[in-house]
C-alpha cells in the first residue's frame, strides 16, 4: 500500500510539473491578492499589522480553491479514475496520495511565500513564525476538505461554483483559528489553544476526508 501511495503522489507531481502554468497561477494569485491590500489601505503600520493575518489567510484559502476542480477531473475524463476503482489497494489510500500531491503543489508554495508577504504588513519575527506554522497546519486541511467537495461535484456542469459553495462554510473554523493564532502571538498572548484546535482539526480531517472523498468518487463514477 505504501508503494501505491508513493506511485500516486509521484504521478500527480510529474503531471503537475508538465503543466507549470497551473501551479504558478495559484502562487501568483496569492502574491497579488496579499500585495494589493497594503497598496489599497495605505502605509499606516498599526492597521496593516492588525489585518495581516486575516488577509494572508483569506488569500491562501482562495488560492487553494483555484486548483480543486482539477484534483480529480483529469483522471475522470481520461478514464484513470475508473482504473483506480479496480485496483486492490483501498481507494481512500489512493485519494490520500492525490490530496498530498495537491497540497505539495498548491499549499506548500503558499507556506513558503508567506514570510516574505508578511513583511509587507510589518509583522515581527514571532508573528511571521506563527503565520508559517498556522499555514503549515491549516493548508493541508484546506486540501483535505476541498477534496470532498471536488469529489462530490465531479462531472457536474458548473462544478467550480458548487465546490466553492460546499467547502467555504467548512473552511471557516480553519480561517478563524489560523488568523486568531497569529493575532494572539502578535499581541503577546498565547496561541497554544489555537494551535491545538488546528492540530485536532487536521487529525480529524486526515481520518475522515480520504474516506468521504473515496465514497463520493464511487457515487460520481456510477
Amino acid at each position: 500500500m505504501l508503494a501505491a501511495l508513493k506511485c500516486v503522489i509521484g504521478r500527480d507531481l510529474t503531471l503537475a510539473m508538465r503543466h507549470r502554468s497551473d501551479v504558478l497561477t495559484t502562487v501568483f494569485f496569492f502574491i497579488i491578492v496579499v500585495s494589493l491590500f497594503p497598496l489599497g489601505v495605505g502605509p499606516e503600520a498599526e492597521l496593516l499589522r492588525a489585518m495581516a493575518a486575516g488577509v494572508v489567510w483569506v488569500a491562501a484559502l482562495l488560492a487553494s480553491m483555484l486548483s480543486l476542480t482539477r484534483l480529480f477531473a483529469d483522471d475522470y475524463n481520461d478514464g484513470t479514475l475508473e482504473q483506480l476503482l479496480l485496483v486492490p489497494q483501498p481507494l481512500s489510500l489512493l485519494v490520500l496520495g492525490k490530496i498530498v500531491a495537491h497540497w505539495i503543489i498548491s499549499g506548500l508554495p503558499l507556506v513558503l511565500m508567506s514570510p516574505l508577504l508578511g513583511l509587507q504588513f510589518g509583522l515581527g519575527g514571532e508573528a511571521l513564525l506563527m503565520l508559517v506554522l498556522t499555514l503549515l497546519l491549516g493548508t493541508p486541511v484546506l486540501s483535505l476538505i476541498g477534496a470532498i467537495g471536488a469529489a462530490l461535484t465531479l462531472g457536474l456542469r458548473g462544478g467550480g461554483v458548487l465546490v466553492s459553495l460546499l467547502v467555504l462554510p467548512l473552511y471557516i473554523p480553519v480561517l478563524i483559528f489560523g488568523a486568531g493564532a497569529v493575532e494572539a502571538s502578535a499581541s503577546g498572548m498565547g496561541a497554544e489553544g489555537h494551535l491545538s484546535l488546528m492540530g485536532a482539526i487536521l487529525i480529524l480531517a486526515l481520518l475522515l476526508a480520504p474516506w468521504a472523498s473515496a465514497a463520493a468518487l464511487r457515487i460520481s463514477v456510477e
